[in-house]
C-alpha cells in the first residue's frame, strides 16, 4: 500500500485530536512462549493502520500540529545477524513518510519534551498493559518543568474512539486485501471438503487435526502470513461448543463436520465457516436443519444494506430461524407458542445463543461502536426474559458502503427432553464476510460452495 495512504490517515488523526492534543501510539509487545522463544509477533492493529510498519519494540508519536514522529529499534548488525532487518531510525522517515524518527531507547527521555506545552494527550485505553502509569511518568517529569514555564496536559482521552471510526469504513485498499483474505479461506475450506471425502472412502482414518492441516497449507500456499484466529474444526458433537478448537477427535462417516477458520492477509482478517458431511452426503436430518440454517442467512443478507440497521440481520435470521424451529418439532407448539412467542420468551435461544455477526478488519472481532453516534441519547430499558437481567438498549448502527461484517447464523441441537433424537448432536453454521456496498452487500467468502447439493457436487469431485 501506498505510504501516502497512512500519511493521510495520521493527518485526519491531527485533525481530530486538535491543535494542542498529542497522540501516543506503541506497536504490540514480543511475548515470550517459552525459554528462549516468543509468540510469532504481530503488530498492533491501531499503530499499523497509521503506519504499516511491521516491526516490534515501536512507538509512534502525532503532534495536533500535524507532525508525526516513529520511535523504533535502532540498526545492530550484531542483532540483525538473529532477529533480521532492522529499518533504523535513519531510514525511517523516507520510508514511512513519517517527519522524524528516534531510537526506541530515548523514549523516556523524548516524551516529557513532546508532551510539553500540550493540553490534551491521547491514547489506546485499557488495551497496552502499563501504558496509563508510563503516561503518568512522563506527565510527572512535565510538572517538574513548570516552575521553568512548562505547561502540563490537563487532560487524556482514549485515542480508540477516533481510530475505531475510521476503521469501521475500509477504504477501497482495505476491501481488495480483504478479499484476497477471503479468496484464500475459501480455497481453504474447499481443500478441507474434499480432503475428508478423498480419505474416508479410501478407508483411511480422518482427524480435526488432518483437516486443520489442510487449512493451514492452503493459507500459507497462498501467501497469507497466518490464520486469523485459532481454526474450529469440529466434527460431530463437538460442532455444537461454539469456541471448540481443532484437535484430535475422529471425523466419522455419517457426521458433519463445522469448520470456522479464516487466513489474515497482510494485517486484514477473514472469518468464514462451513458445515458439510464429512463422507460428503448430508442425512436426511441433517439436510433439512441445513437448509434451515442457510435459508436464515438468506434472510440476513437481504436485508444487510445501506441504512439497515446492524441489528437487522440478526432478526431476519432469528424469525426464519425459530419458524423452522417449530415446523421441524424442536420446538414444542404446546409450550411455547407460535413465531412472535418464540421470539419475544427467545425460546430459540436453546438451539441458537449467539449474534449473527461482527465487524470484521484488522480483527477478527473488528473495532467500531455498534451504537449509532447520533443517537447514543435515546436509551430504553427491557428485561432479558432467558437471563432476567435488565438491559439498556440504543438504537443499533446504521449501515453504510464500507463496512465489512459477518453473517453467520447457526443452530446447535444439544440432547435434551423433548428434542427429537433424530437431530440430536448436530451443530451447524454458515458464516460469509460481506462488503456492504451502494445497493446491498457483497459476500466475498463464498470462493467455497454454501447450497447442500454444491456441497455434495465439490465433494463427489
Amino acid at each position: 500500500m501506498s505510504n501516502t495512504l497512512y500519511a493521510q490517515r495520521r493527518a485526519r488523526v491531527a485533525q481530530q485530536i486538535g491543535p494542542q492534543g498529542i497522540a501516543l501510539i506503541p506497536t504490540a509487545l514480543e511475548r515470550p512462549r517459552n525459554r528462549d522463544n516468543d509468540f510469532l509477533f504481530r503488530f498492533d492493529s491501531y499503530f499499523h493502520y497509521l503506519t504499516g510498519f511491521t516491526e516490534p519494540n515501536a512507538f509512534l508519536v502525532i503532534t495536533g500540529d500535524g507532525k508525526s514522529t516513529l520511535l523504533c529499534a535502532p540498526k545492530d548488525a550484531e542483532r540483525e545477524i538473529w532477529d533480521g532487518y532492522r529499518l533504523g531510525p535513519q531510514a525511517a522517515p523516507a520510508a514511512l513518510t513519517v517527519d522524524a524518527a528516534l531510537p526506541i531507547g530515548e523514549l523516556d527521555a523524548q516524551l516529557p519534551r513532546l508532551l510539553e506545552n500540550r493540553e490534551v494527550v491521547w491514547f489506546p485505553f485499557a488495551i497496552h498493559e502499563g501504558l496509563e502509569a508510563r503516561v503518568g511518568g512522563w506527565l510527572t517529569k512535565v510538572r517538574a518543568r513548570v516552575r521553568f514555564g512548562a505547561l502540563c496536559p490537563e487532560q487524556q482521552r482514549d485515542l480508540c474512539g477516533i481510530l475505531d471510526e475510521m476503521r469501521l469504513v475500509k477504504d477501497a485498499h482495505e476491501q481488495d486485501l480483504m478479499r484476497r483474505a477471503a479468496a484464500i479461506s475459501a480455497r481453504a475450506h474447499v481443500r478441507a471438503m474434499r480432503t475428508s471425502a478423498r480419505m474416508l472412502r479410501a478407508g483411511q482414518e480422518v482427524r480435526e487435526y488432518h483437516l486443520d492441516a489442510e487449512l493451514l497449507h492452503e493459507f500459507r500456499a497462498g501467501g497469507s502470513q497466518c490464520a486469523a484466529y485459532g481454526s474450529i474444526v469440529a466434527a460431530g458433537a463437538n460442532a455444537c461448543v461454539l469456541h471448540y478448537r481443532a484437535d484430535v477427535a475422529p471425523v466419522r462417516d455419517g457426521e458433519l463436520v463445522l469448520i470456522d477458520a479464516g487466513c489474515e492477509l497482510d494485517g486484514y482478517a477473514s472469518d468464514v465457516t462451513r458445515t458439510f458431511p464429512a463422507n460428503g452426503r448430508f442425512t436426511g436430518p441433517q439436510r433439512a436443519l441445513y437448509d434451515l440454517v442457510l435459508a436464515s442467512q438468506e434472510a440476513a443478507v437481504a436485508v444487510t444494506k445501506p441504512g439497515a440497521r446492524f441489528t437487522d440481520p440478526h432478526e431476519a435470521s432469528v424469525k426464519v430461524l425459530a419458524q423452522g424451529m417449530l415446523d421441524l418439532g424442536l420446538l414444542d407448539r404446546s409450550k411455547v407458542g407460535g413465531l412472535q412467542d418464540v421470539i419475544d420468551s427467545r425460546a430459540y435461544f436453546q438451539f441458537y445463543m449467539h449474534r449473527t455477526g461482527h465487524w470484521l478488519g484488522m480483527d477478527v472481532h473488528d473495532c467500531g461502536s455498534y451504537v449509532e453516534p447520533g443517537e447514543v441519547g435515546q436509551v430504553s430499558e427491557r428485561k432479558d426474559p432467558v437471563s432476567g437481567e435488565t438491559i439498556q438498549n440504543r438504537p443499533s448502527r446504521v449501515l453504510r458502503p464500507g463496512m465489512v461484517l459477518t453473517i453467520e447464523p447457526g443452530i446447535y441441537v444439544r440432547p435434551a427432553a423433548g428434542v427429537p433424537p433424530q437431530f440430536h448432536d448436530i451443530g451447524i453454521r454458515i458464516e460469509d464476510d460481506a462488503i456492504v456496498t451502494e445497493g446491498g452487500c457483497e459476500l466475498i467468502s463464498r470462493g467455497v460452495p454454501v447450497k447442500a447439493d454444491e456441497i455434495e457436487a465439490l465433494m463427489a469431485g
